[in-house]
């Protein structure tokens, strides 16, 4: 099971991609707190704040489950009207993470030792001191 796991912390944001055969990860809702130990990031605490499934509808924290619905939305997530008043019926994905989510959005509640850039891209750490 492959995700894109998008981390943000302040105005930065990183992209990893997880392969992961752990099933920590799966069952897990939008709100619930993730060690970062199961991405490559140790130290670090992550809660899912969203995500995406496979055909790019998002996650819902209003939806229990894995399912995907079509809701009436007049506005926020999964639907931005363009004029007040205006409803839409939209296909949108529950708040757990299932098989079928590709995407999972998070951000930084507990910061590790290193920044998450020395430990995606240990190389260009290595370089910028070896130059001063």
């Amino acid at each position: 099971m492959v995700f894109k796991v998008v981390i943000s912390e302040k105005e930065e944001s990183h992209q990893i991609e997880v392969d992961t055969n752990e099933r920590q990860i799966i069952g897990l809702a939008i709100g619930d707190e993730l060690s970062g130990d199961l991405i490559g990031l140790d130290g670090y605490t992550l809660k899912i704040t969203g995500g995406s499934d496979k055909n790019g509808f998002p996650m819902k924290k209003d939806v229990e489950g894995p399912r995907r619905i079509k809701s009436l939305l007049s506005g926020g997530i999964g639907y931005k009207p363009k004029a007040d008043g205006v409803k839409r019926r939209k296909t949108l994905r529950g708040n757990t993470i299932s098989d079928d989510i590709v995407q999972i959005n998070t951000i930084v509640t507990e910061a590790g030792n290193k920044s998450i850039d020395a430990i995606l891209n240990p190389s260009t750490d290595e370089d910028e001191s070896s130059e001063e």
